[in-house]
């Protein structure tokens, strides 16, 4: 009986902390090319889901920092976003646009005279769809 309750409240504990950690992918596009985030807000997964389905034209575009590294969710691409810098915007300053192409071909540069402090705000982007 002891270890039926233990196995029930690990049970229990994993189902919370899954639960309590729930991210969400998207695929977004910049005309050219498409690139997958991750979303870890819920209040941003939601927005992200409207403009997906269509229910949500405002605040189209992504903006975040990116790191210049492969991540597995996205392995057409040697860098991704920070999910936890990921916002939404309508408009943002010419220094952050890139498209996806050619930040993947200047990482190098990333942090310096291109893309100061590695945030990116490619002007052309909006979600496509959720990846599941």
């Amino acid at each position: 009986m002891k270890s039926f309750q233990i196995i029930c409240a690990f049970l229990f504990v994993t189902i919370a902390f899954a639960a309590a950690t729930k991210s969400a992918y998207f695929v977004f596009s910049d005309k050219r090319n498409e690139f997958t985030i991750k979303l870890c807000d819920p209040v941003l997964i939601a927005h992200a889901r409207g403009l997906a389905n269509g229910t949500i034209t405002d605040h189209k575009h992504i903006m975040g920092t990116i790191v210049t590294e492969p991540i597995w969710y996205n392995p057409q691409w040697n860098f991704y976003m920070n999910p936890t810098t990921i916002s939404f915007f309508d408009s943002a300053t010419e220094v952050c646009d890139a498209s996806i192409s050619i930040t993947e071909g200047h990482l190098a540069e990333v942090g310096g005279s291109f893309l100061p402090d590695n945030v990116w705000c490619p002007w052309k982007s909006f979600i496509v769809r959720e990846k599941i």
